[in-house]
């Protein structure tokens, strides 16, 4: 897996998108365009709350093979972002709750999404697998 540590920071999103853009060049567009999404919002949740009000580093993994896999990894509070509550879609937005609805996206873009706690880190992995276009 290729690696980028960088700080959790909303200013350092576009320096991870480059470096996950960097090594999907090849993937068709439609993935190149949902992995741009997934990554965007999983990264700027680490930026915001990870660390809040602190901040903190991040490590962002990839391999591109049958799937393009994407571990992230931080050191931030415990959180196992598949235990949220899925929103109530079919309510209309002054209805529905605040929150959970770019994890709903994430959910329902990738073919696997997988938390786990090794010690004091949250590890997120992804995987989009590239026959699915």
């Amino acid at each position: 897996m290729n690696e980028l540590i960088i700080e959790a920071s909303l200013e350092n999103t576009n320096t991870v998108q480059d470096f996950i853009s960097g090594r999907t060049r090849d993937c068709p567009v439609k993935i190149r365009s949902q992995i741009g999404i997934v990554v965007d919002e999983i990264f700027s949740n680490i930026a915001r709350y990870a660390y809040s009000p602190d901040t903190g580093g991040a490590a962002v993994r990839i391999a591109v093979d049958e799937y393009v896999t994407i571990e992230f990894e931080d050191s931030g509070v415990a959180y196992n972002p598949l235990s949220s509550e899925t929103p109530d879609i079919s309510l209309s937005a002054e209805e529905r709750e605040i929150g959970g609805l770019g994890l709903f996206i994430v959910k329902n873009i990738m073919d696997s999404v997988e938390y786990r706690r090794d010690g004091n880190k949250n590890i997120l992995t992804i995987k989009k697998k590239l026959e699915n276009i």
